[in-house]
């Protein structure tokens, strides 16, 4: 249980939904035939969760001193589990990762997306290790991570058919439209928790963005790109205005708990504030990836 702890099987598994809902509900409602058979979507999302895995485990293996000032009752190496232990685990669940990817590559003749797999283990491996510790370039790089699910996906099924042109640009607009809304939920979230941890963060002399500028400037930052995830779901919504199973939706399950979690932001203070704030846009980041089953109705 301590090792699924480690490796964050919650996220995790919001990740496998998010690949699996891209696949089956989005892009299958909207193309008609796929040639990425379900056998190569398991070599996929596995390769993608081991990776994954492997970078919450790294970003734990860095994080130990940090973690027992901003969670204490949370840290679970060198407690439950040992740092050798950690270490093998960190590298095989990167190398059969890897592999996999590979081998899914050269099956589906897709060489140039191994690039995508390279950026992503060294980016997990060097946020971990130097750039969770900047300013906003951390940040921006773990919400880029955070939308290559989404992507890769989509990438992955670039052979298709469909019944008309259009078809393929929709499809097109709704992944980029999904990696945005994913990036920008996870930049504000990564801020917020940014904010939440600066204690632990002042002892490794870290220069994330609360602290260098403090956290009622930081909270502005983050307000800042609420404002524009607010903006970005109303062009969304206006698109979609003729949809209103799709309106209803956006409105009670995104627009409000985003007008909620701004109005929160406005007045948070304490750690325990800016925790709960993390939760909150957790939950409009969940309801967003959700929405996509609301293709199969339109």
């Amino acid at each position: 249980m301590d090792f699924l702890k480690l490796i964050r099987y919650k996220n995790l598994l919001m990740i496998l939904l998010t690949m699996v809902l891209t696949k089956y509900v989005l892009i299958n409602s909207i193309i008609e035939f796929v040639y990425f058979t379900n056998f190569q979507f398991v070599f996929l999302s596995t390769s993608v969760i081991l990776i994954t895995a492997a970078g919450y485990i790294i970003n734990d293996i860095f994080d130990i001193e940090t973690d027992k000032i901003n969670k204490p009752k949370s840290v679970l190496i060198q407690n439950s589990i040992n740092i050798k232990t950690a270490t093998f685990s960190y590298i095989a669940f990167t190398l059969v990762g890897f592999i996999l990817a590979v081998y899914l590559c050269y099956i589906n003749n897709s060489f140039n997306l191994i690039s995508v797999y390279i950026f992503s283990i060294l980016s997990l491996f060097f946020y971990s290790y130097y750039f969770k510790k900047k300013a906003l370039i951390g940040n921006v790089l773990i919400s880029t991570l955070c939308s290559l699910p989404i992507i890769l996906t989509f990438l992955f099924h670039t052979n298709y058919k469909t019944k008309n042109v259009g078809d393929g640009i929709l499809l097109y607009y709704t992944v980029v439209t999904y990696s945005i809304f994913s990036f920008l939920t996870t930049l504000i979230r990564e801020i917020s928790k940014d904010i939440e941890d600066i204690n632990g963060d002042l002892k490794i002399k870290a220069k994330t963005l609360p602290i260098i500028i403090g956290r009622k400037r930081a909270s502005k930052v983050a307000f800042f790109f609420s404002c524009i995830l607010l903006i970005f779901l109303l062009i969304t919504l206006n698109f979609n205005k003729n949809n209103a199973l799709f309106l209803i939706y956006g409105i009670v399950l995104l627009l409000f708990p985003l007008l909620f979690f701004m109005f929160r932001l406005y007045l948070a203070e304490t750690k325990k504030d800016f925790s709960k704030l993390s939760s909150i846009m957790k939950a409009i980041m969940f309801f967003g990836i959700l929405s996509m089953i609301l293709f199969k109705f339109m």
